[in-house]
């Protein structure tokens, strides 16, 4: 078996033999994916490595010592391309592993509506089959990076007349096409992450269908534990140093801009990019602010090392389950709980230790608005990935064994149920 030492060694002589910022983008990433240092642990035959977890978290850190551009980042890489080992054909492992191993295509996630959110499985884009095609209408929600991507994990309706998750087929959507209107969402920090995506008779190849025809609940459901057990664990989701697929134009710029102290930055990180290193950060915050010697400063950011802690012994437990190939179970829903009590310790303590500068932002603000910046994203974890409502739905039902909610939804036909004061059609 292969030692952490071992596989330090070894990425870090591949690193200087093989680093040049004045590559590519894509050539760079491209010498990682041929090498499994991008995925390395994916399996061996989809560009990985096959390695456990912590060493493929040993991977990271080596090319971060290195100094080196890291991996492509975003929802293909933490989403798309475990759903797709776990339901993709052996055609379809082939035709987007790769392409997202490589950077070469990003992707989104078309899942949430405005009317079915937290009820996801309510969801009313239609997909209509018309020969080897389906044609798509509706429209979906905080599609996160939805303006940069190639392709989209597309949940849709193609049967009414079953109940509401036995009727929802899950597709590799083609987003540069006609039909296809993405409009970002600007948010309170003044950026936008997220997008809104109208879809009018737009098309998808009946080959990008994962898994079979009505069966995307269960599709769906893997690609959400994995979102939960990555929001979890402090995973920045979307975020990333240089953005995946052609449409940002980043694959064609030099991998050394990204690094370093001239790095460019990306405008859509946010505020969600740092909590995973909340509580360093403000401990820093409190010694530079000379705001250590509050008991009320210092006790909170004691419990705020201990949720980390505590935290990750949970998602340590969550990858044991999947490295023992199971499904994330509950953990995975508690993690991201503990996330979002996290988060909201950090809002709470970061504005106490920088007082009446909480009111300013940005370049005016203390610490370069950093605090601030996080106090506004605080809203969005307990939000995106499923509510905490849902979260605590799921953990007492599957875990703890509790009844469902009251309701004959998963008997009724799609088209019988009401939505409001208007039946489906």
């Amino acid at each position: 078996m292969t030692t952490e030492t071992e596989i330090r060694q070894e990425v870090a002589a591949w690193l200087a033999a093989n680093w040049d910022p004045d590559l590519t983008v894509a050539q760079w990433w491209e010498k990682l994916c041929d090498a499994g240092w991008a995925t390395p642990i994916w399996p061996e035959q989809w560009h990985g490595r096959g390695l456990s977890r912590d060493l493929g978290r040993a991977v990271a850190e080596e090319i971060r010592k290195a100094g080196a551009l890291g991996p492509p980042a975003g929802l293909g890489m933490m989403l798309a391309g475990p759903t797709i080992i776990g339901h993709g054909t052996q055609e379809q492992k082939e035709r987007y592993l790769k392409k997202i191993a490589n950077g070469q295509e990003g992707w989104c996630q078309l899942f949430s509506e405005p009317g079915a959110g937290s009820d996801l499985a309510g969801l009313q884009t239609r997909a209509i089959r018309d020969g080897d095609q389906w044609v798509v209408n509706g429209q979906k929600v905080w599609t996160s990076t939805g303006m940069d991507a190639d392709l989209g994990m597309l949940i849709a309706r193609t049967n009414v007349d079953v109940p509401k998750h036995k009727g929802i087929s899950y597709f590799a959507f083609p987003m540069q096409q006609p039909g296809v209107d993405v409009r970002p969402l600007r948010e309170m920090t003044g950026r936008a992450l997220f997008c809104e995506v109208f879809l009018d008779d737009a098309r998808v190849p009946h080959d990008a269908l994962l898994d079979a025809v009505d069966n995307g609940w269960n599709v769906a459901r893997t690609t959400l534990a994995h979102e939960r057990q990555s929001i979890g664990s402090g995973g920045s989701g979307p975020g990333g140093a240089a953005t995946p697929g052609t449409v940002s134009g980043d694959l064609e710029r030099r991998a050394g801009d990204f690094v370093g102290k001239g790095k460019k930055k990306r405008a859509s990180l946010g505020g969600g990019a740092l909590f995973p290193r909340s509580y360093e950060i403000l401990r820093d915050a409190a010694t530079k602010q000379e705001r250590t010697g509050d008991p009320h400063i210092r006790q909170d950011l004691a419990r705020l090392y201990m949720l980390h802690e505590i935290n990750r012994y949970t998602v340590l437990r969550t990858k044991a389950a999947m490295k023992a190939g199971k499904q994330p179970g509950p953990e995975a829903n508690i993690a991201k709980l503990a996330n979002t009590r996290m988060v909201r310790l950090t809002r709470d303590l970061g504005l106490s230790i920088i007082g009446a500068g909480g009111m300013l932002y940005a370049e005016d603000a203390p610490l370069n608005g950093v605090l601030q910046e996080m106090a506004l994203f605080a809203p969005a974890p307990s939000i995106y990935g499923g509510t905490d409502e849902i979260q605590r739905n799921i953990a007492g039902e599957r875990g703890l064994g509790l009844p469902r909610e009251p309701g004959d939804s998963h008997k009724v036909p799609f088209k019988d149920l009401k939505v409001g004061t208007q039946a489906q059609k």
